[in-house]
């Protein structure tokens, strides 16, 4: 089968350690009896897929390996569980481990094309737990722009922070997979979002997506925020302490700055507030997150749609910061 590979780790040109490539089909014979083969309709690319081709995460005694995180598609075989069987339209919730579920108890908690390899291929074979079915109302290519960064952003406004309807938040770099989806996601909730970004197109896009204020980085917020959706770091950190009320909670899912910011200690304990971190999301999550794109009306942003064939075009397109919204492969 066709599959867009981490060959090379090449951390000062990621997509050059990108090759696509024939290997061997995920769908013969042979897999393990509680795992289950999808055929993907649709992957997306996330920044996991640059990082690993950089080498974080990902070491060179791993290559070569399939990359993406993000699918969708039909179910081609699996076992008579109970989960989606041949035939059914599916996400494919992309934690393996997390639960024991088709891998052991003991095994440590890993994503697609970490340890297993990944969705940028025509197969992918995953535990049979991992499957949700994909509503009828999403495409494909919506659903397949869920399952890791619009995950995380759910997880964040509204488990991790507790967010509701009527509540303010402040989301850093409105350009970014997960800041984007927490603009969209917290609009159509009814939370009052302020959205910063360093290009006057993404602050356009973030006010289209719903935000009632979009900033330039370090400006000052209109409003105290009862929370900040963080994944810049440490060029922002500063700034989301500064913009949160007293008592108020930073939610921190990553660090594109570098993850050294200045504590801003002093205000943290006299205003009383709050650091909390979050990675993806739970398999509940993912469901209540379908449900609520179904119930709203909401859907994913699709930047642009590549042939697996292009994967390497589709991953500089990621690496150049331009896009608006998610970058879309179909094999």
């Amino acid at each position: 089968m066709l599959a867009a590979l981490a060959a090379r780790i090449c951390p000062d040109d990621p997509v050059s350690g990108l090759d696509v490539t024939e290997v061997p089909d995920a769908a013969a014979p042979g897999n393990r009896p509680d795992w289950s083969v999808v055929q993907v309709r649709a992957a997306a690319l996330n920044h996991h897929d640059l990082w690993s081709l950089r080498g974080v995460g990902l070491s060179a005694d791993q290559l070569p390996m399939v990359l993406g995180t993000d699918a969708s598609g039909v179910v081609v075989n699996g076992p008579d569980d109970g989960s989606p069987g041949a035939g059914s339209d599916v996400v494919v919730y992309p934690v393996i481990g997390a639960t024991g579920h088709g891998v052991g108890a003991t095994e440590r908690r890993s994503l697609l094309s970490e340890r297993y390899p990944g969705t940028l291929a025509e197969h992918v074979a995953v535990p049979s737990w991992n499957l949700v079915p994909k509503p009828a109302e999403l495409s494909f290519a919506e659903a397949a722009c869920l399952p890791t960064a619009w995950l995380t952003a759910y997880r964040m406004l509204f488990t991790t922070a507790g967010l509701r309807p009527g509540d303010r938040v402040l989301v850093q770099g409105a350009g970014g997979g997960v800041s984007s989806a927490a603009i969209a996601l917290g609009a159509a909730a009814g939370l009052e979002v302020v959205a910063t970004s360093r290009t006057a197109a993404k602050r356009d896009h973030a006010l289209a997506a719903g935000a009632v204020a979009a900033l330039e980085p370090g400006a000052r917020s209109p409003v105290r925020v009862d929370a900040v959706i963080e994944t810049v770091g440490a060029a922002t950190w500063s700034h989301s302490i500064r913009s949160l009320r007293p008592g108020g909670t930073v939610v921190v899912a990553g660090a594109t700055s570098g993850d050294q910011p200045g504590a801003e200690l002093t205000r943290m304990f006299f205003t009383e507030l709050r650091v909390l971190g979050a990675t993806m999301g739970s398999r509940d999550d993912l469901e209540a997150l379908l449900r609520f794109l179904v119930r709203s009306g909401l859907r994913p942003t699709v930047d642009s749609t590549h042939r697996l064939a292009d994967a390497r075009a589709a991953v500089a397109r990621l690496a150049s910061g331009e896009h608006l919204g998610k970058i879309v492969v179909r094999p």
